[in-house]
């Protein structure tokens, strides 16, 4: 049990690095009010998301826990093109790196993980440009925390039809946190600290 526990957390932190490493292009044009096409791009992606969840949670006992991972993985692709594309329309996508993106993502696992990436000053936030060895520091910590996550979801698959409606309610909240979070950075002004002492 521990050797897959480890299995998955490895995994989960390869997943991660890969989806904050290659930041996806957005055909969504920059608005001057964005928050509306904003909002239709979260309902959209979180009507998705509940539905590959849902989709994948249907496979009963041990062939449903096979699909959690491939179903994290997917999520996460979707909400990566959804923070892109929430990125186009507030006019920040050339400017949007894999620091915000991991924040993006994961800020609501553990917002305490990114006190010294994040912060706000006044109206505005300030990124701090992060090394590539920070970057998969974090990505082993966000897989640890995740694969808890993922040993909770597995034992609904043993539920067929409950289950796949709890995870796909799940999947469908979870992006709209994340939607959130990337309107609410979006929506003010960003500053980039590209100082090279940065962890």
């Amino acid at each position: 049990m521990a050797i897959k526990k480890r299995a998955s957390e490895s995994v989960l932190t390869d997943a991660v690095l890969e989806l904050v490493l290659h930041v996806p292009q957005s055909s969504e044009a920059t608005l001057a009010q964005p928050s509306e096409r904003a909002h239709a791009i979260s309902r959209a992606a979180a009507r998705n998301a509940s539905l590959i969840s849902g989709s994948l949670s249907l496979p009963p006992g041990v062939l449903g826990w096979l699909t959690v991972i491939p179903e994290l993985v997917s999520i996460w692709k979707l909400q990566t093109q959804m923070v892109s594309d929430i990125a186009a329309v507030y006019g920040k996508r050339k400017t949007l790196g894999r620091e915000q993106m991991i924040y993006c993502l994961f800020k609501h696992v553990s917002a305490q993980l990114f006190r010294d990436i994040v912060v706000r000053v006044g109206e505005r936030i300030v990124i701090q440009q992060t090394s590539l060895r920070f970057l998969q520091n974090l990505a082993t910590t966000i897989g640890v925390q995740v694969s808890k996550t993922v040993i909770s979801k597995g034992a609904s698959r043993f539920v067929p039809l409950l289950g796949a409606v709890t995870v796909g309610a799940y999947a469908y909240f979870d992006t709209l946190q994340v939607a959130k979070t990337a309107v609410d950075l979006f929506e003010r002004d960003i500053v980039i600290d590209a100082d090279t002492t940065a962890p």
